[in-house]
């Protein structure tokens, strides 16, 4: 893979990132390696392991271990900076100014009420988890040669319960798995991506 087409990062321009950010970053820089491929080598979907990297999402034993591995990074290094928790949401600032973040943001800015007025008619009263939850990125080439990005968003469906006479929540909307979740997807193309 051309070096042009992986993603790196200048932590001085990125100061609230945490400190196993530089070492993730340099060493799949090194490695010539892209999301894509260090997901593959740690069984994980390659935006969870993009968070990873950027300290949004927490890093089990598992892939520490295989991270350490496939990166050539000392695991106890490796596991000191990657065994807590993430501080997750500082590292961009608001409202970002990244232009593709943005769009991101402007999506949400322009399209929420919508989305949550369609999942309300489909599920009832409730929101869409951000914890459990996931999402990937996927590229669509149309009949015309146009390429597309496809942004899928799987969250649990968390509803509002109602209380019945005696004073017990019942959930009132929508189908729902054994656990009570009931779950929806998101499809955000933007053309030319």
């Amino acid at each position: 893979m051309s070096n042009l087409n992986l993603a790196t990062l200048d932590i001085s321009e990125h100061p609230n990132l945490p400190t196993s950010s530089g070492v993730l970053f340099k060493a799949k820089s090194d490695k010539k390696l892209s999301f894509e491929a260090i997901a593959s080598a740690i069984g994980r979907n390659e935006v969870a392991t993009a968070a990873i990297f950027y300290g949004q999402a927490k890093a089990s034993a598992e892939d520490i271990a295989k991270l350490a591995e496939v990166l050539d990074i000392d695991h106890g290094h490796l596991e000191s900076l990657l065994s807590g928790f993430p501080d997750r949401g500082k590292s961009v600032s608001f409202p970002p100014k990244d232009p593709l973040i943005y769009r991101l943001y402007e999506i949400v800015q322009n399209y929420g009420y919508a989305y949550k007025a369609v999942m309300n008619e489909k599920f009832g009263d409730g929101i869409m988890s951000a914890i459990s939850f996931s999402t990937k990125v996927e590229k669509e080439t149309d009949k015309d040669g146009n390429n597309w990005a496809v942004v899928t968003w799987r969250g649990s469906l968390i509803l509002d319960s109602k209380r019945d006479g005696n004073g017990n929540g019942q959930i009132v909307a929508g189908q729902y798995d054994e656990c009570g979740r009931s779950t929806i997807s998101l499809r955000l193309k933007d053309k030319n991506f």
